[in-house]
């Protein structure tokens, strides 16, 4: 093996956007990641509104829900995948890449939004960390000294983004994979057989599920452009993420049912409770808390991904750092649980933007010469089908935990008379109102 294929294996992202990024993850290494991604603390409890997404008094069956998770995590993934392959053919970041699409200037609006958003959840991640932590050694280690370890540990990662992700493959997938079967066992041998239900709110579990999938879509680009191939960032998206997720909703349902459902409705941590008391509860349950940490790196590196489309000269490292530290302060200030009902409403603006950014990608030819330079021209039609799928989205999401959101679009509804189906699903409908507009409005413009 020559000292180049080595120096190649060992690369790293560069510093700054005038520089190659170097295509050294093959389709392990993004299965791996995506895979680390797809298995979060909390997402055992979500499996509370997979199993009843209506919350009301006729719940899934457990293999309704099973299917739901399938399915909702392979359109989910899919939208991801679409996300990732421009970055890995352009080998661009996910918010320059949305100069293409907007232009220049008109991408600063995306990207400020992903900013705010990428913060927000970089420090409910570090949140999570921490409450994990206190899981298994109780309270004698206060929060703030969990969360700032689990920030400076963020920071650390994101300064060596490639060499994380390839840690990610080589070793820490292993152990979640381990502790994920492990807890599955115990779970399936302890908990009573999931009986009764109906298959009625399929439709509003799959939806929920394809809503936890697509909060990945602003980011995706930003470690695609790294892939080998296009196949290897679609495919270990769609592979790793979807396996991971289906297992963790699956033993999440168990968790759930020991743990009590409505424990975890008032308080999603108590999930973790039958985690730290299972046999080897405590050692596998660390390896998940320590493995979260993934989570908050995705985040806070595509933090500094997309400062760079602002900045694209300023060394990523830099930014990493200030990000690093303000993620953490904002966990230790913050009422991350209250922020994160802000954040689903910023995260609805990307779906329908996938929309228009796929339809005009692919099937309208246009990422055969895709200018994500500084002086992209700016696009306004391109915002018509990115609003309209964004309201499309809001007429048929379930109502929002912000109450004076709630009410704007429950007035609209009213003012239109429309009342959302259950078997409507608002990330689906968005990306295709977005998609079909932007296709329409591209057939206009050839016939001119």
């Amino acid at each position: 093996m020559t000292s180049d294929v080595i120096d190649a294996k060992h690369a790293e992202a560069p510093l700054t956007l005038d520089q190659a990024p170097p295509k050294t993850l093959g389709a392990l290494d993004q299965s791996a990641f995506w895979a680390n991604l797809g298995v979060s603390l909390l997402g055992f409890s979500f499996a509370l509104f997979l199993i009843n997404p209506l919350g009301d008094d006729n719940p899934l069956t457990f293999t309704a829900a099973l299917v739901a998770s399938l399915v909702g995590s392979l359109i989910g993934t899919a939208m991801v995948g679409l996300a990732a392959v421009p970055g890995a053919q352009t080998g661009q970041p996910a918010m320059v890449l949305l100069r293409g699409l907007f232009g220049a200037r008109l991408s600063a609006v995306p990207t400020v939004l992903n900013i705010i958003q990428m913060i927000g959840w970089g420090a409910f991640e570090l949140w999570v960390v921490a409450m994990g932590a206190q899981a298994i050694f109780g309270a004698s280690v206060p929060y703030p000294v969990w969360a700032i370890a689990a920030g400076v540990l963020t920071t650390a990662l994101t300064i060596y983004p490639l060499g994380a992700i390839r840690l990610l493959r080589r070793f820490v997938t292993v152990g979640v994979v381990i502790s994920v079967a492990w807890f599955a066992v115990v779970f399936l041998r302890d908990t009573p057989a999931q009986t009764g239900g109906s298959w009625d709110a399929f439709a509003s579990a799959v939806d929920f599920v394809i809503a936890l999938s697509v909060s990945w879509v602003p980011v995706a680009a930003d470690y695609a452009r790294h892939s080998r191939s296009s196949r290897a960032a679609f495919g270990g998206v769609v592979g790793g993420y979807t396996i991971a997720q289906v297992a963790c909703l699956a033993v999440g349902v168990y968790a759930v049912a020991l743990a009590g459902h409505g424990a975890v409705a008032d308080q999603p941590t108590a999930v973790f409770a039958p985690f730290v008391a299972a046999p080897l509860g405590a050692l596998f349950f660390g390896i998940l808390v320590l493995r979260e940490t993934d989570q908050s790196f995705a985040n806070v590196y595509s933090t500094a991904m997309s400062l760079q489309n602002l900045m694209p000269r300023v060394d990523r490292r830099i930014f990493s750092v200030a990000i690093g530290v303000l993620t953490t302060g904002v966990a230790l200030v913050v009422d991350v649980n209250s922020y994160g009902a802000f954040l689903g409403i910023i995260g609805a603006v990307f779906v329908p933007m996938l929309g228009v950014l796929a339809v005009d990608y692919f099937l309208l030819g246009r990422g055969r010469d895709w200018d994500t330079s500084e002086n992209a021209p700016s696009r306004w039609l391109m915002v018509i089908p990115w609003v309209l799928g964004f309201v499309t989205w809001w007429l048929l999401a379930a109502p929002s935990a912000v109450s004076w959101w709630a009410a704007i679009w429950n007035g609209i509804r009213q003012a239109v008379g429309f009342t959302p189906q259950p078997w409507m699903s608002s990330a689906v409908g968005a990306f295709l109102v977005a998609g079909l507009i932007t296709l329409g409005l591209g057939a206009l413009r050839r016939r001119r």
